[in-house]
């Protein structure tokens, strides 16, 4: 639920408030369409990667005392060089490629970039000073594009096995269905259990 794969779920079923992302669990937890087979949820490399992600990453907020959204800050900086942060990097790599491994996407090998958040960062305040750059340290555009474009057909297979959609026929203009449907009908052990790694304000 931490990585990459998931946030770009969110992000794009989301709404937005001011620059935050507003999480809802209906519209983004309940339509992810998570790896198959069902025991994912026992795969080795998933719990380690994210057991490794989930503690360094508390341990460091301990050794900083600042908290998520000051400790990705740091993170999405391209001028933050600590050692710490560089670790912080690289353990939430590994993480996205143990997920994207379980999805069986193993022909994605992601790099992620310090990526301005938002084009017009170039102009000038009401000053005439520059407006300092607000970065983003993700996927290159069409890397997150390509994992969006799987996992809305992953979405809409299972959809189909559930019978929630009707299939186009070939003479349509617009699919039968474009919105995603919940993934899976077993709701019970996600809705009696919070999730490890809950994305927070201000996550990545």
């Amino acid at each position: 639920m931490q990585s990459r794969i998931h946030e770009v779920w969110a992000r794009f079923l989301s709404s937005t408030l001011k620059d935050d992302l507003q999480y809802t669990p209906s519209e983004c937890f309940e339509t992810f369409p998570f790896p198959v087979p069902e025991d994912w949820r026992n795969d080795i490399s998933l719990e380690t990667s994210g057991k490794f992600y989930y503690e360094f990453r508390a341990d460091l907020m301990v050794k900083t005392n600042k908290g998520l959204t000051q400790t990705y800050n740091h993170f999405h900086d391209p001028l933050e060089a600590a050692q710490d942060y560089e670790n912080l990097r690289h353990l939430h790599a590994a993480m996205d490629h143990a997920v994207l491994d379980a999805y069986g996407w193993t022909d994605i090998q992601p790099k992620c970039e310090f990526i301005p958040e938002f084009d017009d960062e170039e102009e000038e305040d009401e000053n005439g000073r520059p407006k300092k750059k607000k970065y983003r340290y993700r996927w290159p555009d069409e890397i997150r594009d390509e994992v969006l474009a799987r996992l809305l057909e992953l979405n809409r297979q299972r959809a189909l096995e559930e019978g929630q959609i009707i299939p186009a026929s070939p003479d349509d203009s617009k699919p039968a269905n474009s919105k995603p449907k919940r993934a899976t009908k077993k709701k019970t052990e996600k809705n009696n259990q919070e999730p490890l790694f809950a994305i927070g304000k201000g996550e990545a």
